[in-house]
């Protein structure tokens, strides 16, 4: 294969300063960018304080599959900074939408039981999958110890019911700490491949973005100019993006991080080819969010 052109990889920065006067609103991910799942990111932090402090304002828009209440107290727990953030949105939010439309229904829960707050509130019996309406999938139920090879067999069974997915989480890998543990995304992806119908709540998908930039701009302006996204996922945080037609700052020491090398230092190459291969290219590309 040919050496990658190196006017095909984007330009890195070493602080956002460089790039933060270009806009007026960011849409940043949390897991990854502003935490690891375990503590926070404190430059992280600072730099979005310092935007905001600039006039500018910040939603965190994340696939965590719980309501934004939730997501809130987790992240403060973690150490980050609330004079980071204006609003939060999450996949979970979205995801208890659908559930609001199908009153009545019953549903199986394919997740962990940290994620039953998506139910609260709600006409939505709680039942096993055989007597399920539909799905609503917010993760593996031991992320730490089961992959998605280990929902072969309900996969078929939902399968064979033609049940309808909601997946509350369209990550399909994400960090704590410097492991990787699977999302409801890879559950989703492979119930999908096997033909059955899915809806994805969050990133990279239109209405998590359009939820977002709506608390962005409570003043009833719509329009994407002058709106970045930050985050480490090329597979939601920069197609989404993309898609969304916004600009994407690329964090790198993410979950991509051990694709690219050293942490600290990503080979420049490698994450072209990564782009190039998945028809998007950032921005700018920074190995973690600092002013």
């Amino acid at each position: 294969m040919s050496a990658l052109p190196l006017s095909s990889i984007p330009p890195f920065i070493d602080h956002f300063a460089k790039l933060a006067s270009g806009y007026d609103v960011i849409l940043s991910d949390v897991w990854g960018v502003v935490h690891n799942g375990i503590v926070a990111t404190p430059e992280a932090s600072d730099a979005l304080t310092r935007f905001r402090a600039g006039g500018g304002r910040v939603v965190m828009i994340t696939n965590a599959p719980r309501p934004n209440a939730d997501v809130a107290r987790q992240i403060e727990q973690f150490g980050v900074a609330r004079s980071a953030y204006d609003a939060i949105v999450s996949s979970g939010d979205v995801t208890r939408a659908e559930i609001a439309a199908r009153p009545g229904q019953s549903v199986f829960h394919l997740g962990p039981q940290r994620d039953l707050p998506i139910f609260a509130g709600f006409d939505a019996a709680l039942v096993p999958l055989e007597s399920a309406d539909y799905v609503v999938c917010s993760g593996l139920f031991h992320d730490e110890t089961e992959t998605p090879d280990d929902y072969a067999k309900m996969i078929e069974q939902m399968r064979s019911r033609d049940l309808f997915m909601v997946c509350a989480n369209p990550d399909v890998v994400v960090e704590r700490g410097d492991e990787l543990v699977y999302c409801a995304g890879a559950i989703a992806d492979r119930y999908a491949a096997a033909g059955g119908k899915v809806l994805y709540a969050g990133k990279p998908y239109r209405p998590i973005y359009e939820t977002a930039l709506k608390l962005a701009r409570p003043d009833g302006g719509t329009g994407t100019a002058r709106v970045l996204a930050i985050g480490d996922s090329i597979r939601t945080d920069l197609k989404g993006a993309a898609a969304f037609g916004i600009d994407c700052l690329f964090v790198t020491a993410g979950i991509h991080a051990e694709e690219l090398g050293a942490r600290d230092a990503p080979d420049p190459a490698v994450l072209g080819k990564l782009f190039t291969a998945a028809g998007v290219h950032p921005t700018a590309v920074t190995t973690k969010l600092v002013w």
